[in-house]
């Protein structure tokens, strides 16, 4: 134990002694480990914030739109619109068993929404209860419409956060029970959504949320040639994740023979699939993480050649010192330690440095105010794993090498040397 204290206490003496070249070989180290850290958690950053955007509009939802039909494949000329209809969604309900749920989205965007002292505009939007679950709609006071509400055509509304505060600013009211107006219709509140994104950047906030067949009936959508039960949109989900392109043609096939055209025309096809959208983005997002923990790696390994550098020249400079150690008495492997734990010592502080010094300042940008879509670096385990790894093998190298040719040499010779 004794042997180990005396050859710390030298280590540090000589790097005392040699002290701007310590530092510049401690901050090559420190400046590898801490971008290392910060590079794979800046892309890890964008990561979760993508994944939380699309957590916010669902968990593997998928959308079908109005298309237009080409007359052939890769044509776009004499190309021939088609609409969803409720009838599509209701084939796609009993038809396609891959279809975990599915619900139809009639908007309008053109309703003026009323309460006793407010007035406010915002998206309308009729379905059924069934499009609470496929999409994020946390409630955060009262519920949810249910299936009753459409059946009995209820005269009944869920609204979203920001459309809350837009008609009872009094944020202390309660507001279930209380009456609106759209466009002269009144409805009872019944539900009251939580927000939902940063800084009341999500649409959904402004919604108003009312049973499709009550929409059907006061709020039709506008336009000479669309059909009597047109919808937006369909809203569905597949009964599993990775069923999702199996669910995605079955609802193609669908629309296409609702609408007399063959199914392989993919061009006709407006939709959204959320499940293949993340895992686009996964891929590109772990392409990135790659390219710039290599950065970060080869950051670190010139931070290592800079560990073996000092070390040898730390050698040759004492070369005399090192015979008269022998001379004396020392071993091989006495000589040898000293040196290694020359290296190491010198890595390992390196290397705790960056560590933390990234830690601190991506703490720190977490106290900060970041875009949609993208979330402040985080300190990844496996990053921080993967640098003690490279930590622990460049002061190996760095020190092993090193410190075995100052072992090998000769007392005679060492001492011969100026």
């Amino acid at each position: 134990m004794q042997i180990l204290i005396d050859i710390l206490i030298q280590t540090l003496r000589t790097l005392w002694a040699h002290k701007l070249r310590s530092f510049l070989t401690m901050f090559g180290i420190a400046w590898g480990v801490g971008s290392l850290l910060l590079l794979i958690g800046l892309g890890e950053g964008f990561r979760t914030g993508n994944r939380k955007q699309l957590d916010q509009i669902g968990e593997n939802v998928m959308f079908s739109f109005p298309g237009r039909v080409p007359p052939a494949s890769g044509s776009t000329n004499g190309m021939r619109p088609y609409y969803i209809t409720y009838r599509d969604y209701l084939d796609v309900k009993r038809e396609a068993p891959t279809v975990k749920q599915v619900a139809p989205v009639l908007a309008r965007n053109d309703i003026r929404a009323v309460s006793e002292s407010q007035n406010s505009n915002g998206q309308v939007v009729g379905t059924l209860p069934a499009f609470g679950h496929l999409r994020y709609l946390p409630v955060k006071q009262g519920r949810w419409l249910n299936d009753e509400d459409d059946l009995q055509k209820r005269q009944v509304a869920v609204i979203g956060f920001e459309m809350r505060k837009n008609l009872f600013p009094d944020l202390t009211q309660n507001v279930l029970g209380e009456s609106i107006l759209l466009n002269g219709v009144q409805f009872t509140v019944i539900g009251v959504l939580q927000n939902v994104g940063k800084d009341e950047n999500n649409p959904g906030n402004a919604r108003i949320y009312i049973p499709h067949s009550v929409m059907h009936q006061y709020f039709p959508a506008k336009g000479q040639s669309l059909p009597q039960d047109y919808v937006n949109n369909l809203i569905y989900q597949p009964v599993t994740r990775e069923q999702h392109i199996e669910a995605r043609d079955e609802v193609r096939r669908i629309l296409a023979r609702n609408h007399q055209f063959d199914y392989r025309l993919t061009d006709a096809f407006e939709d959204w699939d959320t499940v293949r959208s993340a895992e686009l983005v996964g891929k590109i997002f772990t392409a990135m993480n790659l390219f710039l923990g290599s950065v970060g790696i080869i950051t670190l390994a010139l931070g290592a050649i800079g560990i073996i550098n000092i070390m040898l020249v730390s050698v040759a400079e004492r070369t005399k010192e090192i015979g008269v150690m022998k001379a004396l008495g020392a071993t091989n492997r006495r000589v040898l330690v000293q040196f290694f734990l020359e290296g190491a010592f010198l890595t390992l502080i390196s290397g705790l440095f960056g560590i933390s010094a990234a830690a601190v300042f991506m703490a720190a940008l977490h106290k900060l105010p970041s875009p949609p879509g993208f979330d402040p670096p985080t300190l990844v385990p496996w990053s921080a794993a993967l640098s003690i790894g490279l930590l622990s093998l460049a002061g190996i190298i760095g020190g092993l090498y090193p410190a075995r040719k100052a072992a090998l040499l000769q007392p005679v010779e060492a001492m011969r040397r100026e």
